[in-house]
């Protein structure tokens, strides 16, 4: 039986913001290294994401040397650090979660302000900061960023296939986010994966992910429909939740790279 591989990595630097699609990237102890070490918030240091705010997925970063580029269409690019230095601190909320995070000053809160047509501005989670991952189902040693709960979403090309089988028009893999993409099991076979190892980083499939409005974001546009929530509907739903997707917890660091092996 052939071994299923890590056939694309994305890292989100800004959460619910645009992607870097990478063939290799370091892995920290928070994650894929910068991934959602930053996020837009409100007046109130409240979390700002796709789920209220669309066009954040025209927010497009990319890392330059040592600073984090921010671009969308008609607009001079924002350029910021890639390690801030402590400067002004601030609480936010991650949904129930409360953290210290680093305000990144005027020009990013006029950059994303002006972007989201709302009063916003953009924080960094310093590694100072420990926020630790969902705890009704991640061991209390594993820590998380700014992603919703856990460090990393698992998602295989077989399930989007199917999903896509079930389709009219079938939907890019941008849409539901993952961090890790495999290829070479059945559709659906995250679901029954148990503890595994990539490139000598131990990881452990913790949750299966419900999924949301973002999914239904063109995230070429901005614009929003029904789809695949409607049709993930018809098949994958339990308990009032469509669930597409593992998240999962790691041990270790490392460095991952395209076409690694999955070892179970």
């Amino acid at each position: 039986m052939p071994v299923p591989t890590l056939s694309a990595l994305n890292v989100y630097p800004i959460k619910s913001a645009g992607g870097i699609s990478a063939r290799e990237w370091e892995v920290d102890d928070f994650g894929l290294r910068y991934d959602r070490r930053w996020m837009v918030v409100d007046a109130q240091g409240r979390m700002i994401t796709q789920r209220t705010h669309p066009r954040l997925g025209l927010a497009r970063p990319a890392i330059e040397g040592e600073q984090l580029v921010v671009r969308t269409p008609a607009v001079d690019p924002l350029a910021l650090p890639l390690h801030p230095v402590p400067a002004v601190s601030t609480m936010v909320t991650v949904w129930d979660d409360s953290c210290l995070a680093l305000w990144q000053g005027e020009a990013a809160t006029r950059w994303f302000s002006a972007l989201l047509g709302a009063e916003v501005a953009l924080v960094y989670m310093p590694n100072t900061t420990w926020r630790p991952a969902e705890s009704a189902y991640a061991p209390p040693s594993s820590r998380v960023s700014f992603a919703d709960a856990y460090p990393f979403l698992l998602l295989s090309e077989e399930s989007l296939a199917e999903l896509n089988r079930r389709m009219v028009r079938p939907l890019p893999m941008n849409r539901f986010r993952p961090n890790l993409v495999i290829r070479g099991g059945p559709p659906f076979g995250e679901d029954e994966m148990g503890a595994f190892a990539i490139g000598g980083i131990a990881f452990h499939p913790v949750k299966p992910c419900d999924r949301c409005v973002v999914t239904t974001t063109d995230q070429e546009s901005a614009e929003r429909g029904v789809e695949p929530l409607r049709t993930l509907a018809t098949f994958r739903k339990q308990d009032g939740k469509v669930y597409f997707g593992q998240n999962v917890v790691h041990r270790g660091t490392g460095r991952l790279a395209v076409g690694m092996a999955v070892q179970e």
